[in-house]
C-alpha cells in the first residue's frame, strides 16, 4: 500500500510537471520553432514615417505621442510627486568589499493614492561618478540579491522570503532574477533594481483600482501599467538626482519582456535616460502590432486557451482601455511600433531577441527597427547600422541583437547588454586589466 501511495505521488508530480511544461511552452513558444530571418518578403511597416527633416519630425512628435497615449499606453503620469522616503545602507562591504548595497524607499504621489516601492542600489567603489543601470526584474529584490538583508514584498526581510525556484531559472535563464553584479562592477556600472508590481500590481482589476487612486489636482493618473511602471524609472532618477556618486549623464534603463516595454515608454518621455536595453519586448513593445506571428495583440489583451483547454489570461491592464478595441483587428490601428521606436530617438537603444522566442516575434521587431532607422538618422546618428537580423552591431545607436534560444536572460544576453552600454555610455566605464589587476578605460 505504501508503495502504491509513493507511486501515486510521483505520478501526480510528473503530471503536474507535464502540464506546467505545456503551459510554459505555449506561453512563450519555447522550443517549437524558429523565427524567420527573411525580412524582404514581409509587409512594409505602416503608416510610413514621412518626415524628411528633423524639424518636420519634431514638429509632429507631441501629436504622435498623444495618439499612442489615446490608443495604446494611456497617459504618462504627469505631475506625480516623488519623495525619497528613506535611504538605508545595507552592506558597506558588498560583493566581497567591491562596493556598497543600499535600499531606497520611494513614494510616488500624495495622500490616499500615494504608492511606495523599494529599490536595491549597488554601487562599485570609485573615485569618480559611475554610470548607472536601472532595471526592473521578475523577482523581488530578494531574488535579485540573494542573502542580502533587503525588504521583502509585503514587509519583513528576505530571510523569510522564497526566491525564484530553480526550474524557473532553468527555463527562463540564469539571470531572469539574479543580478550578475560582479560583471556590472567589472565594467564600472552601478545597478539599481526594483519590482514593478510593488509599485503598481501586475494583476487585472487590482491594477486599475490602484491606478484610479493616483489622481489629484494637476496630477495625471496612468490608465495602463506600462506607462505607470515607466514612470517608476523616472521616479528613481528623481530620487537619485544630485547624488555625487552617480554620473547623471550616464543613466540607462533596462527591462525584459513586459518590463522591456515599460523601459521603452520611459525613454520616450524622460530624455534624461542615456540608453535603453529593451530585451524581448514583443507586442506592445518593439514588435509590429499588425503581425500575426507569435503572441499577437489579440492574445496578449484577451488571452487564449493553450491546446484549446488551458486558459491563458490576457494583460489588458498593461494598456489604455482603448487598445482592447483593436485587439481583434490590429491592422486598423492608425499607428504601429516602428513609430514608437522612432520616438525614443536619438537615445541609443538595444533591441534584444531570441531566435526561438517566436512568441515575441523577432522578425517583425527587426522590420520595425528598419522602419524607425530614418528618424535616428535625422538626428545625425548611424541608426540601425547592420545587415540583417544576425549582424549584431553593439556600437550602432539603434542596435538589434539575436541569439539562439527562447524567452530568457542568459550570459550571452548579459555580454551583449554590456557591449552595447559600453559603446552608448562611455563615460567612466572601467574594464579590469587581467594582467595586472588595474582598471583601464573601456574601448
Amino acid at each position: 500500500m505504501t508503495l502504491f501511495l509513493k507511486l501515486g505521488g510521483w505520478l501526480i508530480r510528473i503530471l503536474a510537471a507535464v502540464i506546467l511544461l505545456v503551459m510554459l511552452t505555449n506561453c512563450t513558444m519555447l522550443g517549437l520553432n524558429y523565427a524567420s530571418l527573411d525580412v524582404d518578403n514581409k509587409p512594409d511597416a505602416r503608416p510610413q514615417i514621412e518626415a524628411t527633416t528633423l524639424a518636420e519630425w519634431e514638429s509632429g512628435r507631441d501629436a504622435l505621442i498623444e495618439t499612442f497615449e489615446d490608443l495604446v499606453y494611456g497617459p504618462w503620469p504627469e505631475g506625480q510627486a516623488v519623495t525619497l522616503v528613506s535611504r538605508t545602507m545595507i552592506d558597506e562591504g558588498f560583493a566581497g568589499g567591491r562596493g556598497t548595497l543600499e535600499e531606497l524607499l520611494i513614494e510616488v504621489g500624495a495622500g490616499d493614492g500615494a504608492r511606495r516601492f523599494h529599490v536595491a542600489l549597488a554601487l562599485p567603489d570609485s573615485d569618480t561618478p559611475v554610470p548607472l543601470i536601472i532595471s526592473q526584474t521578475f523577482s523581488s529584490n530578494c531574488g535579485a540579491f540573494p542573502g542580502a538583508t533587503l525588504t521583502a514584498p509585503g514587509g519583513g526581510d528576505c530571510a523569510d522570503h522564497e526566491t525564484v525556484p530553480g526550474f524557473v531559472e532553468a527555463i527562463f535563464g540564469e539571470f531572469i532574477a539574479l543580478v550578475p553584479i560582479d560583471q556590472y562592477f567589472d565594467r564600472g556600472y552601478g545597478y539599481a533594481t526594483w519590482q514593478a508590481g510593488e509599485f503598481i500590481p501586475d494583476r487585472q482589476g487590482e491594477a486599475q483600482t490602484v491606478m484610479n487612486t493616483m489622481v489629484g489636482d494637476g496630477v495625471t493618473a496612468p490608465t495602463g501599467t506600462l506607462a505607470g511602471w515607466g514612470y517608476g524609472f523616472s521616479a528613481i532618477i528623481d530620487a537619485l538626482e544630485g547624488d555625487p556618486s552617480i554620473d547623471a549623464d550616464a543613466i540607462a534603463v533596462m527591462g525584459h519582456s513586459r518590463h522591456a516595454k515599460s523601459a521603452m515608454v520611459a525613454a520616450v518621455y524622460d530624455r534624461r535616460i542615456a540608453a535603453v536595453v529593451s530585451h524581448q519586448s514583443g507586442f506592445g513593445g518593439a514588435a509590429a502590432s499588425r503581425s500575426d506571428t507569435g503572441e499577437t495583440v489579440e492574445r496578449m489583451v484577451e488571452g487564449a486557451r493553450a491546446l484549446g483547454v488551458l486558459r491563458m489570461e490576457g494583460y489588458p491592464h498593461w494598456f489604455a482601455p482603448e487598445f482592447a478595441d483593436y485587439a481583434s483587428h490590429a491592422e486598423d490601428l492608425p499607428i504601429d511600433q516602428h513609430q514608437f521606436i522612432a520616438l525614443v530617438a536619438p537615445t541609443p537603444m538595444l533591441l534584444g531577441n531570441g531566435r526561438r522566442d517566436v512568441w515575441s516575434d523577432p522578425n517583425s521587431t527587426y522590420r520595425m527597427a528598419e522602419a524607425a532607422d530614418p528618424v535616428y538618422e535625422l538626428y545625425g546618428t548611424d541608426g540601425l547600422d547592420q545587415d540583417g537580423m544576425q549582424d549584431f552591431n553593439a556600437e550602432a545607436t539603434l542596435s538589434y541583437f539575436l541569439r539562439p534560444g527562447g524567452h530568457s536572460i542568459t550570459q550571452r544576453d548579459i555580454d551583449a547588454f554590456l557591449e552595447f552600454l559600453d559603446a552608448a555610455m562611455p563615460q567612466g566605464n572601467q574594464v579590469p586589466d587581467a594582467s595586472n589587476g588595474d582598471s583601464l578605460p573601456s574601448q
